[in-house]
């Protein structure tokens, strides 16, 4: 049994398409099943419960050389701990390519396109493997998760055609109310800790010099109201610089992302990340936040912009 996983603190497209590949691989001969490498966000459930689905396992210890596929990630960094010992067979992944190296040849899917569900997609279609509705619900909502709903600059014409003919087989009458409820079900946040809002989306990059580079957390909080996070602003910098410690990290940041209004306000901790936001972004800090405007894509807009100033 092949174990298929996405990264951790995974969100919608990691755990859908952890699903939907798994059951492609065994409909095509592979057995395979899906895990999970943390807990879910507040968006997640609500997709798996419109799908009829329950979420994966967690993914159990692995043994050295055991066979793994990975889905919407390919960094060790956001990967389980001993990847380096796994043998990694299949990645499906829409993010650059990153310090992933294999013993073997393996095959591997990487496209620019704004969502693993489209790639998914593809898949399908070029297998000549019919797309059963519970599959295009989770590819559906994957897609429209990752992209806002195409208000994200990572969205492709690819996407747009992927939500045009998943949405009439997942029985989606009406995609915008769909993705709406999907951002409704993201912003209730109500009284989840400080630490796990941080965690919910959040990845450690390293950038600069290959032999020691430095370390930064960058977590977004996508969310139709901005207003609740902010009101917890001083918990949430308490965690940031608790995490900064216990990660061991040169830097954090908390991406604070409006999904409605395409805006972005960040949660700046300290002064060695308010000169960075101001070097890079040339955005001044106040009262620990940073207005990177309309920079919503972490992808995209943060992480290649950090990486270019750390490679100066």
């Amino acid at each position: 049994m092949l174990p298929v996983f996405g990264h951790l603190n995974p969100d919608t497209d990691a755990i859908t398409s952890a699903l939907v590949y798994a059951r492609l691989l065994t409909r095509q001969g592979t057995e395979a099943r899906a895990y999970r490498l943390g807990e879910l966000n507040f968006e997640t459930p609500y997709v798996l419960r419109e799908a009829g689905l329950d979420a994966p396992e967690l993914l159990p210890e692995l043994a050295a050389g055991s066979r793994v596929a990975l889905v919407d990630h390919n960094e060790s960094a956001q990967s389980v701990p001993n990847l380096a010992d796994l043998t990694v067979t299949h990645v499906v992944d829409h993010h650059k390519l990153g310090d992933l190296s294999t013993a073997a040849p393996a095959y591997l899917r990487f496209e620019p396109v704004g969502c693993t569900g489209t790639i998914l997609l593809k898949l399908h279609r070029e297998a000549n493997v019919s797309v059963e509705p519970v599959d295009a619900k989770l590819m559906l909502s994957a897609i429209l998760s990752d992209t806002l709903h195409f208000r994200s600059p990572t969205t492709t014409q690819a996407d747009r055609d992927a939500v045009d003919f998943l949405a009439p087989i997942a029985g989606v009458g009406d995609v915008e109310t769909y993705a709406l409820a999907m951002f409704a079900a993201k912003s209730d946040l109500g009284d989840t800790p400080a630490e796990t809002l941080l965690k919910m989306d959040y990845k450690v990059f390293p950038f600069g010099d290959v032999a020691a580079p430095q370390r930064w957390g960058l977590g977004v909080v996508e969310t139709t109201n901005p207003a609740y996070v902010f009101g917890r602003q001083a918990e949430l910098l308490a965690a940031m610089a608790s995490a900064k410690t216990q990660d061991g990290l040169d830097g954090i940041l908390l991406s604070v992302v409006d999904i409605l209004n395409e805006t972005n306000r960040t949660l700046v901790p300290g002064e060695v990340e308010a000169a960075v936001v101001q070097a890079v972004f040339g955005a001044d800090t106040t009262g620990n936040v940073a207005d990177l405007g309309a920079r919503i894509s972490r992808k995209k807009q943060i992480v290649p912009a950090l990486e270019t100033h750390f490679a100066l």
